[in-house]
């Protein structure tokens, strides 16, 4: 416990506005008004277009454009045609609505026509409290970070997670679980990125499970959400760990789905990271109600009936090689950087 106390380590706190609580989707015009925003873009996912309508009457006539229906994982081209469309329209303010795709490309259209975002998440991806922005083309995913994609206000309301189907739900979720336990081991962890991390995986395990007990349990997707925003919180302040570097090679070069892929890994990855973060496992563990923290991760996939192997995901055997090498390439040091074999078993293994 001594090193823990005495290490070094840096925070600073995240720019943006947060709303929470149910029907508070009926207040984003306001946010809009606070930010200036006159002529916005609207960009939602296409299970969201009944939301863009609603806002689109409430805003009268400040929604002068809006972009419905996404593709995961931000392909360069989608950014450039919306960047070309936020200038032809003039656009000065954007909402996304939807999970991780609707604010990536708010985000990406961010880096190029600095415009402020308004994101109201409808999953629980967490990637609305995060500087990360990602953009894939045949090269794979490239990702960086950047304070002009910020979103300056953030609107969760738990009623527009009541229509996200179960399976959605939970591997959406099990996106937000990965967050917060790389979280706990990268070298950015800091005291405050620990509870936070630490209190959203609770959170996150007891929403989830009642979520898929009852899906139209609001207090059940409030739980959800708010440890999926907690989860957020961790990650722009801890940083990525290798879970989410190897769903990015996953996604970015064999297009395997980003959440669904986490829900794969997390176990798969805790079993190869906790070893040499001790600290982190025992965090883990408290949080899930257990003695050991990747059979408390391994029993809640099982619990959520998550997908189990990245085989049902697209992977076949015949990538594992590439797989491995990439991943291995992007593999960070922390708590010790992982070798291109272990990957290859790890990917293997989860095949």
């Amino acid at each position: 416990m001594c090193a823990e106390r005495t290490r070094r380590f840096e925070s600073a706190g995240l720019a943006g506005r947060v709303l929470f609580g149910a029907g508070c989707f009926a207040e984003v015009p306001d946010e809009v008004d606070r930010l200036g925003g006159r002529r916005v873009l609207a960009v939602a996912g296409q299970s969201q277009a009944e939301q863009v309508r609603v806002l689109r009457a409430a805003l009268d006539g400040a929604l002068v454009e809006a972009i419905v229906g996404l593709n995961q994982h931000v392909p360069v081209a989608d950014a450039e045609a919306a960047r070309r469309l936020a200038r032809e329209a003039g656009a000065d303010c954007m909402v996304s609505i939807g999970g991780g795709s609707a604010v990536g490309l708010a985000k990406a259209i961010a880096l190029d026509v600095p415009l402020p975002i308004v994101a109201v998440p409808t999953t629980y991806a967490g990637s609305e409290l995060t500087p990360i922005w990602g953009l894939t083309d045949e090269h794979g995913k490239t990702t960086g970070t950047d304070p002009v994609v910020l979103p300056r206000a953030i609107v969760y309301d738990p009623e527009l997670t009541l229509a996200l189907p179960v399976a959605t739900s939970v591997a959406s979720g099990l996106n937000a679980v990965a967050h917060c336990v790389a979280a706990l081991w990268t070298d950015r962890a800091t005291p405050l990125s620990d509870a936070v991390a630490e209190d959203g995986l609770r959170r996150l395990a007891t929403g989830l499970r009642g979520v898929v007990a009852d899906p139209g349990d609001l207090g059940s997707r409030s739980e959800a959400l708010i440890g999926a925003w907690l989860a957020g919180v961790a990650l722009a302040t801890a940083g990525t760990g290798l879970n989410h570097k190897l769903c990015h090679v996953l996604g970015g070069s064999f297009g395997l789905p980003h959440a669904e892929t986490h829900a794969v890994l997390v176990p798969r990855v805790a079993a190869l990271v906790l070893p040499d973060s001790p600290q982190a496992a025992a965090r883990i563990a408290r949080a899930l109600g257990t003695d050991d923290a990747v059979e408390g991760l391994s029993a809640l996939t099982r619990d959520l009936n998550a997908p189990q192997s990245l085989g049902e995901l697209g992977l076949g055997e015949g990538d594992l090689g590439e797989a491995a090498r990439l991943g291995g390439a992007a593999a960070p040091d922390y708590p010790r950087r992982a070798s291109e074999d272990e990957l290859r078993r790890l990917l293997e293994a989860a095949l």
